[in-house]
């Protein structure tokens, strides 16, 4: 089946094509008709599957033959579009499919994010736009400012509405709801689909329509997935061994902690290894660099930890290391989700410490499946060796609906740097009560847009598309 069959206009495919293009994945046949159908979505597909395509394209088209819902004053643009992502290199990666797909026709983006000035964002926004993309912190400092109008929104989208509920942006979700309209068309989108995932979208969507691609929480079937066990104190030598053996570039790696990217990113240096870190504490210019560079390949190694690395889209990215283990198991599906990405191939590696037995048994538990274990000549485990675990350098995350500090003052307060606007998590969000599932026929359905409650929500229940 072709992008145009979906009803795609022949300027959106024709972008599409020119991006190498030509057959729609599983989660755009799916999605592209529900959007367009104009019903709210609550989509689950593991990451590298192409669905920021499925909710990109299908709004072009919308906003493209169609009238405003609520006309501004003559001479000014308002913004039509809200899509909401977690990290500032996710906002960065959606705006820059929003243009690629939208250069024939005349739809206009920006994205506003912290960690940058906001004075240039201030202007753009002032020029008006038909599609923000936006980390929610920024977004509303935008509004504290009185520089955004949202009073024009038709679609919301929530980009990786996990990592939101997991970095603790719940509260600010709520915020930005009440400064929307209470008629529009709501589109959640998450790379894993977890039960928490849909206590969202019972209070969120209204009378959804839902798709999930693959079985929640699984992995891409081409990477391959393997275990090097291997002592804590040897696992820099060890990956400085099978970068150099095996002439690896572009290798992505991730720990678990800020310092800890810093110590390894320079330790590969010195073993003659080009890589960079990448996370919170660095600006976002240095981020951009650091990503660029890997990207051509004049970075053999870049290291990263899981906020920071999240959004980034590497063509054909061939190497996925897992130096630490995360401990939150979602994020094992995150990570080595950065490889064999849109049909691609890949190799996620990881290597395990005595220490961290216990969450490759809650991994392997979450994906349902068990990770081959090896050990390399000259590298094996001393039995005798004390593998004690890293000190975590993040703000304790309690529950996936965690919370934020209950005050700030200006504009940035209490952000850290490199969360895309966010909030630290505190305490756990009060959940919706939520409705067995409805399997209802997918196609264009009439939408009761009731009152919504103080926080913006509706409690709805989800129905399957078929």
């Amino acid at each position: 089946m072709s992008f145009s069959s979906l009803g795609l206009s022949e300027a959106i495919v024709r972008a599409v094509a020119e991006r190498g293009y030509t057959e729609p994945t599983p989660i755009q046949l799916k999605a592209i008709p529900a959007v367009l159908s104009g019903g709210d979505l609550l989509a689950g597909a593991q990451t590298g599957t192409g669905k920021t395509a499925g909710f990109v394209l299908p709004i072009l088209q919308r906003l493209t033959t169609t009238q405003p819902v609520h006309p501004a004053p003559a001479g000014r643009r308002r913004i039509r579009t809200l899509i909401l992502t977690p990290t500032r290199e996710l906002a960065a990666q959606v705006e820059e499919s929003v243009r690629d797909y939208s250069k024939h026709v005349q739809v206009s983006s920006t994205t506003v994010f912290g960690g940058v000035n906001i004075n240039p964002q201030i202007d753009r926004l002032r020029r008006g736009v038909d599609i923000l993309v936006a980390t929610p912190g920024r977004l509303l400092d935008h509004a504290q400012q009185r520089t955004v109008d949202l009073s024009g929104v038709e679609v919301l989208v929530l980009d990786e509405a996990d990592r939101m509920l997991d970095m603790g942006f719940i509260h600010d979700i709520k915020r930005v709801l009440k400064l929307l309209p209470a008629r529009r068309q709501n589109l959640l989108f998450s790379a894993t689909f977890s039960d928490e995932i849909k206590a969202l979208a019972d209070g969120l969507l209204d009378k959804p329509a839902m798709i999930e691609v693959a079985r929640r929480n699984t992995t891409a079937e081409l990477v391959q997935q393997r275990v090097i066990e291997v002592d804590r104190g040897r696992k820099r030598e060890l990956l400085s061994h099978l970068i150099g053996s095996n002439n690896w570039f572009q290798v992505l790696v991730f720990t678990r902690t800020k310092h800890g990217a810093n110590r390894l990113a320079e330790q590969l240096v010195k073993d003659g290894i080009p890589a960079l870190a990448i996370h919170g504490n660095k600006s976002q210019s240095a981020r951009t660099r650091a990503l660029a560079e890997f990207k051509t390949g004049k970075l053999q190694a870049l290291v990263a930890t899981d906020i920071a690395a999240r959004g980034l889209d590497i063509v054909d990215l061939p190497h996925v290391v897992n130096f630490d283990l995360p401990n939150v198991p979602e994020d094992y599906v995150h990570r080595i989700g950065r490889t064999g990405r849109a049909g691609a191939t890949g190799e996620a590696l990881s290597l395990l410490s005595s220490d961290e037995r216990g969450f490759m048994r809650d991994i392997e538990r979450l994906i349902n499946r068990q990770v081959p274990r090896e050990r390399i000549a000259g590298y094996e485990p001393d039995p005798n060796a004390r593998n004690e675990p890293e000190v975590d350098d993040r703000p304790p995350r309690q529950g996936r609906g965690g919370g934020r500090p209950a005050s700030r003052s200006g504009p940035a307060a209490g952000r850290p740097a490199g969360q895309g606007g966010g909030r630290p998590a505190g305490q756990a969000a009060p959940g919706a009560a939520r409705q067995p599932a409805q399997a209802v026929r997918t196609g264009p359905t009439s939408r009761s847009f009731g009152g919504s409650n103080a926080a913006g929500f509706r409690s709805r229940a989800p129905r399957s598309v078929r």
